[in-house]
């Protein structure tokens, strides 16, 4: 059974920071690209950010430069650091693993910035 599970989120003040980490198991984790997308209130679902398996990344124009994603393939997780956290980043934050024929998500962690 696959499950990716997702921990870390929470109340964070404006500037804040936080770091989330979304276990995988139930399926070869190191050649799953991996992901992390968000769901603001009331809007659809969008991409943050993702890593592939040798490692390359890409980002949100939105997050650049203060969000991080990173991944270690001996624990099967996938972590996003979040820096410089603004109120607009709140939203419902979800793993996904994906490879051909192969699609996998989270049940999400809920990120509130507010003062």
């Amino acid at each position: 059974q696959v499950q990716l599970v997702e921990s870390g989120g929470g109340l964070v003040q404006p500037g804040g920071s936080l770091r989330l980490s979304c276990a995988a198991s139930g399926i070869i984790f190191s050649i799953y690209v991996m992901g992390w997308y968000r769901q603001p209130p009331g809007k659809q679902r969008e991409l943050v950010t993702a890593i592939t398996t040798g490692g390359s990344t890409n980002y949100a124009d939105s997050v650049k430069g203060r969000f991080t994603i990173s991944r270690d393939n001996a624990k099967n997780t996938v972590y996003l650091q979040m820096n410089s956290l603004k109120p607009e980043d709140t939203a419902v934050y979800y793993c996904n693993g994906r490879k051909l024929g192969a699609d996998y998500w989270g049940q999400g962690t809920q990120v509130t910035v507010s003062s």
